[in-house]
């Protein structure tokens, strides 16, 4: 069994009690204004924000502001799959603050439609 908790998705296997994403450092000053960076980035083919669709399931920022981000997509197959990280990238560097920005694409936990958000729930017409 797999617990999701959307805002930050952190993923927790049940069995195990192992998280299976790691959790993003949602104490840090950077961590909002990094979130609102990747709700600037948009999937080309799903009229929703990365963030809200839940492609982003980790962010980790250091005390230097090097920020490590682990996202997904909504299928291997996608056809920006090996642009996307770079957008993500781009919409966070800018950031004051930030030293480095590193983008992991995961496949693990595969995305699914339960990971999104309400306002994407809303925006795509399931609520």
């Amino acid at each position: 069994m797999v617990f999701w908790e959307n805002k930050g998705v952190r993923a927790m296997n049940m069995q195990a009690g192992e998280p299976i994403i790691a959790p993003s450092s949602t104490d840090h000053p950077l961590y909002g204004a990094v979130v609102e960076a990747c709700r600037s980035v948009h999937d080309p083919e799903i009229p929703v924000n990365i963030y809200d669709l839940g492609l982003i399931y980790r962010i980790d920022i250091d005390g230097e502001g090097n920020i490590e981000i682990d996202m997904t997509l909504t299928a291997p197959g996608c056809p920006v799959a090996g642009e996307m990280p770079g957008w993500v990238a781009d919409a966070v560097e800018p950031l004051p603050g930030v030293k480095t920005v590193n983008v992991q694409l995961v496949w693990e936990p595969p995305w699914g439609m339960e990971m999104l958000s309400d306002e994407a729930r809303l925006e795509l017409g399931f609520m």
